[in-house]
């Protein structure tokens, strides 16, 4: 009863996009908001009958997805990533609620699972992760963080079941890609808001995330991927602290 429109931002995904596409293309309507690829992406999502695309230079990862959801025809809205695929026992969850006349929730969070070095982590916070990704857009939609955006909503909120899996890199090399751009967008942010960060931060925060995303977090239980995961994790806060003093120095601050 409740007609649902998918929301893809994406750059340059020609290589794994279509299980994306093809994970969600029962749904009524997929909105994808290119931020000016040079490769297939644009080509192979107009191949999709139910698929619009609009492009749009990046503007940061809310503003990106704000604009998607403002270009959805219908209010229900389901944002994914590029590097996200639904389940079928999620999408089977999904259209029993939409099938529903009356929903009480203005909003759901999914689960979602990382999966990296090609395991699907099964213990620890990027095990079925819930992230607000399902909701009615006249009772919310993100907000203008440029990274590490969320949905902001009124009203009750419920949790679904079953989860998305992330297939968030292809190799090690494109995740040091990301790894590189999320820092310097971090970065930016910071000093915009006049952060500083001394020495001793960056120090202290290597081996106290690593405890954390190790041990606390039980990555551990992953295995080797999980302890890649882990290092990684904990090296991205070093090197976004770094960052910050880097250019504070250069600006003589």
């Amino acid at each position: 009863m409740h007609k649902l429109s998918v929301v893809i931002i994406a750059y340059n995904e020609e290589s794994r996009i279509r299980q994306t596409l093809d994970s969600v293309k029962w749904c009524d309507e997929i909105i994808v908001i290119d931020s000016c690829s040079t490769d297939g992406t644009v080509e192979i999502c107009n191949g999709y009958n139910n698929c619009k695309v609009y492009v749009q230079p990046f503007l940061g990862f809310g503003p990106q997805k704000k604009f998607g959801v403002e270009k959805a025809s219908n209010n229900w809205i389901l944002a994914i990533d590029a590097d996200e695929v639904v389940s079928d026992a999620l999408k089977q969850e999904i259209i029993e609620l939409l099938s529903s006349p009356n929903i009480s929730k203005a909003g759901f969070y999914v689960p979602i699972t990382l999966i990296f070095m090609k395991k699907a982590f099964e213990y620890g916070s990027e095990n079925k992760q819930p992230h607000l990704r399902l909701f009615d857009k006249t009772k919310g939609n993100f907000n203008m963080l440029k990274l590490h955006e969320g949905v902001e909503i009124k009203g009750d909120v419920g949790k679904l079941k079953n989860e998305m899996l992330h297939c968030s890199y292809m190799d090690l090399n494109h995740f040091f890609q990301k790894f590189n751009d999320y820092a310097e967008i971090y970065k930016n942010e910071a000093l915009k808001n006049n952060k500083k960060v001394g020495k001793l931060k960056p120090l202290l925060r290597l081996p106290l995330e690593f405890i954390k995303q190790y041990f606390i977090r039980r990555n551990f239980l992953n295995g080797f991927p999980g302890f890649v995961w882990s290092l990684f994790g904990s090296f991205y806060v070093f090197v976004k602290y770094v960052k910050i003093y880097e250019a504070n120095l250069l600006k003589g601050k």
